[in-house]
């Protein structure tokens, strides 16, 4: 198992490897400064000392989890990419959406930001 989030990337294929790196990214700029370490096997992006979001990379799609429901726009947006109650896959073989990756990450982390 990798110790550290380069080590889990650096396990797949370079193809793979680009997105997967391009989706970390984008989570981090939606939740900058955010650290980073690996939980059940994936990479996770922490928010406050708990996990924000886990990116699990996959055979045919990398998946993000949890992802709860959001309201409105955001959610419609996400909505097509729902695999289940709580995680979002997107597949290599189509355009990864980095924006929403990223606008995602921005309402997870406004969540748990204290009130």
């Amino acid at each position: 198992m990798p110790d550290t989030v380069d080590e889990y990337i650096a396990g797949f294929e370079p193809d793979v490897q680009e997105i997967l790196q391009n989706v970390r990214l984008a989570i981090h700029r939606g939740v900058p400064g955010a650290d980073e370490k690996i939980r059940y096997g994936m990479a996770a992006v922490m928010l406050g000392g708990r996990y924000a979001i886990h990116i699990g990379g996959w055979k045919k799609h990398v998946g993000l989890y949890p992802v709860p429901r959001f309201e409105g726009a955001l959610e419609e947006a996400i909505a097509p990419y729902r695999s289940e109650k709580d995680s979002v896959t997107f597949r290599y073989a189509d355009e990864v959406p980095y924006d929403l990756i990223q606008r995602v990450a921005e309402a997870i982390a406004a969540q748990r930001s204290p009130v």
